[in-house]
């Protein structure tokens, strides 16, 4: 998908309250304008950053400008807009980029479902039974090439994982889909430093049949599109305990 209206480049001066975030735009001085992250974003940044974001055109909203870009150091890009996962993912179920997911014959969104009151990502039908879809967003790198989830302790994600085992246990076609927004990542792996819990939950799912998939994206300050199906690593990571 291409950004519309095109990206406009800032330097960043920090992050704070997870949906604000202030910058020297080149010409009209400091701003503060809309973060899309309520994770830790831990790595995502730092002082003086080049980032893109964008204009709502909107000039009643309150924070016109919404982030949508990291450059790091390294040339990489990260997509810290949470939200384009989905999207994402969408536009691959599409074009039957994926293929574990090919021959749905439907997709339903944001369905209720699970004993813990959840919504899964994607519902899709197939013709003989249907597949449920729950997509996660990876922008944390702390090892070469390695990206981990969550990127901090997520109450959510492991709910999730719960009502997906359940989902298996019960015959249903269960699957988690991580969306890498980081071009620097190659892998994933769970954050068992960050939130132990996940990782045993993680692995649980695995073991139970829940199918656990990564995609990479393709990002430059023009669009951001998905890129191709990359490994899952089950391993703990003894070198960030």
């Amino acid at each position: 998908m291409n950004f519309e209206p095109p990206l406009l480049p800032a330097r960043l001066t920090r992050r704070y309250k997870r949906f604000l975030a202030d910058i020297d735009p080149p010409q009209n001085g400091a701003l503060t304008i809309h973060c899309p992250n309520t994770g830790s974003m831990k790595n995502c940044w730092t002082e003086g950053d080049r980032i893109w974001m964008q204009d709502s055109n909107n000039p009643k909203r309150k924070y016109r400008y919404t982030w949508e870009l990291v450059e790091t150091a390294e040339g990489d890009f990260i997509g810290i807009n949470t939200h384009r996962a989905n999207a994402l993912v969408a536009e691959a179920l599409a074009a039957d980029r994926i293929p574990a997911l090919r021959g749905h014959t439907g997709i339903r969104r944001e369905v209720p479902y699970g004993d813990e009151n959840s919504r899964i990502d994607f519902l899709l039908e197939f013709d003989d039974a249907p597949c449920y879809l729950e997509v996660k967003s990876v922008t944390l790198k702390e090892s070469d090439g390695i990206g981990y989830f969550p990127d901090t302790v997520s109450t959510r994600g492991q709910k999730h994982l719960r009502e997906l085992m359940a989902l298996k246990q019960a015959g249903c076609r269960a699957v988690l889909l991580f969306c890498v927004q980081h071009t620097g990542i190659s892998r994933v792996r769970p954050a068992d430093h960050l939130d132990p819990a996940y990782g045993k939950l993680l692995r649980s799912a695995a073991a139970a049949g829940v199918e656990i998939l990564a995609w990479s994206t393709h990002i430059t300050p023009d669009r951001i599109e998905p890129g191709a199906e990359i490994p899952v690593d089950l391993q703990t990571d003894t070198t960030l305990a």
